[in-house]
């Protein structure tokens, strides 16, 4: 009986030994995924980049999407996230809390003038905006950097107060409604961010303009220095090089 008893305290011990070394030698699955945190507008050309990574790669991807601001506190705290896929001057702010190993800029955001698609008014510049019963969708400079951009060189032109008259108080605070606003024929023109418009290609056509703004907007995708799978974080920024600004490209977002 005892040496049943003894038998079979030791196949236990065995098994558990087993499960320990299982453990410890097994890769972590945690080891092969990373956690990106995306600004809400460059969600298309993230999603396709990390597509692409993964099929090159036995490396997962979880995507967290948010406005860059949400995002932020985290990464300021090192709390959270291993990839931050953001704008200027988040770039900034993820350097100032020592967050940042280094980053890749991929493009660009600029306002861009949009109209109904095949430009029925036939605009050209800016200054079209200014053309008298033109109803004009503007973002709203209290809540957007692209409003702010937008007002600052309307100013500069000396157009500014005739714009704001056609728009009737049409500010958004989305570039969604400015998009939404010209597709139903609510507003014939508008300024918005170039890679949310050409998300609207569909209903919208962008009219190239030279750029005259006083900033300049750049994406980046930052690897973040508190991540525990560092290694891979530079495998994913290596890639980022050979191909990011060519996706963001395809998306619209260049200068």
């Amino acid at each position: 009986m005892r040496k049943k008893l003894y038998l079979v305290g030791v196949l236990i011990v065995a098994v558990i030994l087993v499960v320990i070394a299982t453990r410890v030698y097994r890769p972590d699955e945690s080891e092969t995924q990373l956690t990106v945190l995306c600004g809400s507008s460059f969600r298309y050309p993230a999603e396709k980049l990390i597509e692409m990574f993964e099929k090159e790669t036995d490396i997962d991807l979880e995507v967290s999407f948010g406005g860059s601001e949400d995002h932020l506190p985290h990464v300021q705290e090192h709390a959270a996230g291993d990839i931050y896929i953001t704008h200027s001057p988040y770039m900034e702010y993820t350097e100032e809390a020592q967050a940042a190993t280094r980053w890749i800029r991929v493009g660009y955001v600029r306002p861009v003038l949009v109209t109904k698609k095949g430009n029925p008014l036939g605009l050209e510049k800016v200054e079209d905006l200014t053309k008298p019963s033109l109803k004009v969708a503007l973002p709203d400079s209290n809540y957007s950097t692209c409003g702010e951009m937008v007002e600052e060189l309307f100013k500069k032109k000396g157009i500014w107060n005739d714009v704001k008259k056609n728009t009737e108080n049409a500010f958004f605070r989305s570039h969604g409604q400015t998009a939404t606003a010209i597709k139903v024929g609510n507003r014939d023109a508008g300024m918005m961010w170039n890679g949310v418009a050409h998300t609207w290609l569909d209903a919208l056509e962008i009219i190239p303009t030279p750029y005259e703004y006083g900033q300049v907007i750049e994406v980046g995708i930052i690897g973040l220095s508190y991540s525990k799978h560092p290694k891979l974080v530079e495998e994913f920024l290596k890639f980022v090089e050979q191909n990011g600004e060519d996706v963001f490209g395809e998306f619209g977002f260049t200068k």
